[in-house]
């Protein structure tokens, strides 16, 4: 349920509080309990920061990100369970762990069995308990050593751009394609050009993300493209980033559909985001979001030449 301008009573007090608690609520000019300017103000500052689609609104997606935005590194025993620990907290962990070389995959803030294992590997090495349980004296043991560390990008970072300059060959690869809202022309044009040219393909159209993510890892795909229409005049092509990590192969791809897309759909743009889809496919990922449905509808065989070229040149 979206929390929206003008709305008043609790769920606008929780939200003030939250985004007071994370640094985005101004000192003044805030009504409490009313979502009023300042509070509109705070939630755009945040989505800004956090990679989010922007529009003011506090939606599902907004409202996630600032729960885990509530736990700092050490608040917490973080532990491999079901559901997995989500957090900033968790992000954290990963961050440390990957600079000291202990590979526990992209920093998505998402507590999975490989986190679980690195965190293992790093309590054998520093001499702890191995419990898989990252507790208070965990947490000061990798702050220590992490001092002693440079800013180097850490060893997920590394192995995801060197996987990404060697490229990979189109033919025998697994490609999950994602579709959200009316783009099924899109979809099955871009389907169509892989299977002709040898991909193994999976076509995803569940709305949920999460149902989405899940089919595409236990797939084992290569690579993710998703498309998302927009009623709005709209073109960007958006890759995983947060501030500690971004996916290289997102990057390069999301790079080449711009190139390949500029003389059909002019103005499209590139962003590093933290888009929900983005986060939980653990493989390069790109969604490409355009808008409106009707004019790119009318264009969906360009476009999808057009991606097809793209992931043609990412995987040579």
């Amino acid at each position: 349920m979206a929390i929206a301008p003008g709305d008043t009573g609790e769920a606008v007090r929780q939200l003030q509080h939250r985004l007071g608690a994370a640094g985005y609520l101004p000192d003044v000019g805030v009504t409490p309990d009313l979502y009023c300017a300042g509070t509109q103000q705070g939630v755009i500052s945040f989505q800004e920061d956090r990679g989010l689609t922007v529009s003011g609104v506090c939606d599902d997606d907004t409202w996630t990100a600032l729960l885990e935005a509530w736990w700092s590194l050490g608040d917490r025993s973080l532990m491999l369970r079901s559901p997995n620990l989500r957090g900033d907290d968790v992000a954290e962990l990963q961050r440390l762990l990957s600079r000291l070389g202990f590979d526990c995959g992209r920093i998505d803030g998402i507590f999975g069995q490989k986190l679980n294992r690195s965190l293992r590997d790093f309590q054998l090495n520093a001499g702890l308990d191995v419990d898989g349980v990252c507790h208070d004296h965990t947490v000061a043991v990798l702050r220590r050593l992490s001092r002693m560390t440079g800013d180097g990008p850490g060893i997920a970072a590394v192995r995801d751009s060197e996987k990404a300059r060697r490229g990979q060959p189109l033919i025998g690869r697994r490609v999950a394609v994602g579709q959200f809202g009316e783009f099924e022309p899109l979809r099955q044009a871009l389907g169509e050009a892989l299977r002709e040219h040898g991909a193994m393909l999976i076509e995803l159209t569940d709305e949920e993300v999460p149902a989405q993510g899940r089919t595409a890892n236990l797939f084992g795909a290569d690579v993710y493209v998703g498309v998302e229409s927009s009623p709005y005049y709209e073109a960007r092509v958006s890759y995983y980033s947060v501030p500690a990590f971004e996916s290289a192969g997102g990057r390069s791809l999301a790079h080449l559909i711009e190139r390949h897309l500029r003389d059909v759909v002019p103005r499209i743009s590139v962003n590093g985001m933290r888009l929900p889809i983005l986060r939980e496919t653990k493989m390069p990922a790109v969604l490409l979001t355009l808008g409106p449905v009707e004019l790119m509808t009318q264009r969906s065989q360009r476009i999808a030449e057009a991606v097809f070229l793209a992931l043609n040149a990412w995987a040579p």
